[in-house]
């Protein structure tokens, strides 16, 4: 079906249809601010070298769906039917990427739902997701404004510890590099969300994994590396050799979803058990041990919400976007035990107590 270029601003604009000698180990302090940064330039470095291409679905293989964007393409995204399209389009889809194939594929996915519907089927998948209604240059709205609200959580509670929490805390670096990788991951969230494309997609991808594997690296810092600096940079060597690898195998060898959604199962089963543990064994001494087995037993169940994949609710709401939304409350829960903890260290190593 053609697509004017007129049309394709509208779907934007209006609410569219649905060695032997070793150097004395670095400190904690120290150590963790390099890994964040080390964990950060792996990822761009990879990605750049790299190049992928997306899987296909069921709705974008059928040959309504094909024909519908290759006659659209030719209508509408050549010649001054181009510069047309071009001329129109407003500068937010332009600065984000949208392209007229873009719009084609848009309006035509409505096409084949509209079909499916119609015919009595289960509404397909179109490369790789479910169709969603546009909102601006919002490819995910739902799932994007979830991403911007934990970032926004994140940020507002990484104030309140720089706030509360004196630099002098023994924690104090390891979690400001912590909420730096999050930070960072919640971004990529957002604005894949907003717009995706390979780019987009992987760094969510990988960066949510650079936040599974630096809480381990936090829990090893808090648990065994006060006491013994060396084994929390053994750890963070083993961390940033197995995120290496991984999105290696991810990049140059096969993209596959269903590895890295184990893999970072199997990474969030040894971050929750460590910190559960921990908890335990200072269930008696620490008062505040309970918010943080309750943020770990919280971010772990709530992520079963993926499981539960559905066609979105009116287009917009779908399992993600839900998980998205029931993670920011945990935020602040879990910089209250950041805050509490990290003060009684503080005040422990002023004391010269030995520390739990």
């Amino acid at each position: 079906m053609p697509l004017s270029p007129h049309r394709a601003f509208v779907s934007v604009t209006a609410a569219p249809r649905p060695s032997t000698t070793m150097a004395p180990p670095l400190p904690p302090r120290l150590t963790s601010v390099r890994t964040a940064w080390v964990v950060l330039v792996v990822v761009v470095v990879v990605l750049l070298m790299s190049a992928s291409t997306a899987e296909g679905s069921q709705g974008d293989k059928e040959p309504v769906y094909r024909d519908c964007v290759k006659q659209c393409v030719q209508s509408n995204c050549t010649g001054a039917q181009l510069w047309w399209y071009q001329t129109v389009q407003p500068h937010y889809m332009a600065l984000t990427g949208w392209t007229c194939r873009d719009d084609c594929r848009y309006e035509c996915m409505w096409t084949t739902v509209g079909l499916y519907q119609a015919g009595g089927y289960n509404v397909p998948q179109f490369h790789g997701k479910w169709p969603f209604t546009r909102f601006l240059c919002f490819e995910e709205p739902a799932s994007a404004l979830a991403s911007l609200l934990n970032g926004l959580a994140c940020l507002l509670m990484l104030l309140r510890y720089r706030s509360t929490v004196p630099r002098q805390s023994p924690m104090f670096h390891t979690i400001n590099a912590f909420s730096l990788v999050s930070l960072n991951a919640w971004f990529w969230s957002t604005v894949f969300h907003t717009r995706d494309t390979f780019l987009t997609e992987k760094m969510d991808y990988f960066c949510a994994t650079a936040v599974i594997l630096y809480s381990i690296y936090l829990c090893c810092v808090r648990t065994l590396g006060l006491k013994h600096p060396w084994v929390s940079s053994i750890v963070g060597v083993l961390l940033i050799l197995a995120f290496t690898s991984h999105i290696s195998y991810l990049t140059f060898v096969r993209f596959d979803y269903g590895y890295n959604m184990a893999a970072n199962a199997c990474f969030g089963m040894v971050n929750l058990l460590w910190w559960l543990c921990w908890c335990w064994s200072n269930r008696r001494t620490l008062p505040y041990w309970w918010k943080c087995g309750l943020v770990v037993v919280l971010m772990h169940a709530l992520a079963l919400l993926e499981l539960l994949d559905f066609p979105p609710y009116l287009w917009v709401l779908d399992a993600h976007a839900i998980w998205h939304l029931s993670t920011v409350p945990v935020h602040f829960l879990f910089y209250s035990f950041l805050i509490d903890d990290s003060l009684y260290l503080l005040n422990t190593e002023k004391l010269g107590v030995k520390v739990e």
